[in-house]
């Protein structure tokens, strides 16, 4: 029996070390053959709207067996820290109060999905509101989209900054699609030299969290155990 899995990101560099080797469609999508095993995989940008794009572009070519978002998140929790791909267990949407259970082996990792970046504070909130110990922009809208087509939903998050970290408020730097402008935000750090540091620490625990993702996500691939899920 054949699979296909969508695997949806945020950003280009969270599937970079994953899709290392694989094909370039022309959508934008990478695809790759392993077995039986379709992994189609689209980062079409950040929050939930992006999301929804990215899934139908990982449909065009035909029905997903199983839906997967991984990426960059915030920290939430003192305990979960960079350089790990994390196995989501469940996730919360914060503007509908909807919660998804991931298809996954127990995990005890919550995940609160906001329509906006959380800062430091609003992430101590969702630690104290739900339990959290990541933050993101997307994973609930891929799992909910996984739940409307009766599919596995899973989701793998590493984090790019601590739940301590003093970052800027990127929500000043989004443009009206909510998709980062990196260059204000540069012009803007290097003004404001407090915040060099910390966001040369994002950079490379974001290099080290793609390529921790990466590892687990072929893993994952291989072992077949979206498989077990459909039955």
């Amino acid at each position: 029996m054949s699979y296909r899995i969508g695997i949806i990101a945020a950003l280009a560099g969270e599937l970079k070390p994953l899709v290392r080797g694989w094909s370039r469609q022309a959508n934008g999508a990478f695809f790759t053959q392993r077995g039986d095993v379709a992994a189609i995989a689209v980062a079409e940008g950040m929050g939930g709207a992006r999301a929804e794009q990215a899934v139908a572009i990982a449909e065009i070519d035909g029905p997903l067996d199983a839906l997967a978002s991984i990426g960059w998140a915030g920290g939430a929790s003192c305990g979960i820290q960079p350089g790990t791909a994390y196995e989501v267990g469940e996730v919360i949407d914060a503007v509908s109060g909807e919660r998804y259970a991931a298809s996954t082996e127990a995990s005890p990792i919550k995940l609160v999905t906001l329509d906006h970046v959380a800062g430091r504070d609003e992430k101590r909130r969702m630690a104290e509101m739900y339990g959290a110990s990541l933050v993101d922009m997307e994973a609930a809208t891929v799992a909910r989209l996984a739940r409307t087509r009766g599919i596995p939903f899973y989701c793998w998050k590493t984090v790019t900054d601590i739940a301590t970290e003093e970052l800027p408020d990127f929500n000043f730097f989004l443009d009206e699609e909510k998709q980062l402008r990196t260059g204000r935000l540069a012009t803007y750090a290097l003004t404001r030299p407090r915040y060099v540091a910390p966001l040369l620490r994002m950079g490379k625990n974001s290099k080290s969290g793609a390529d921790a993702l990466g590892q687990a996500l072929r893993r994952w691939i291989d072992e077949g155990k979206y498989a077990d899920s459909n039955g």
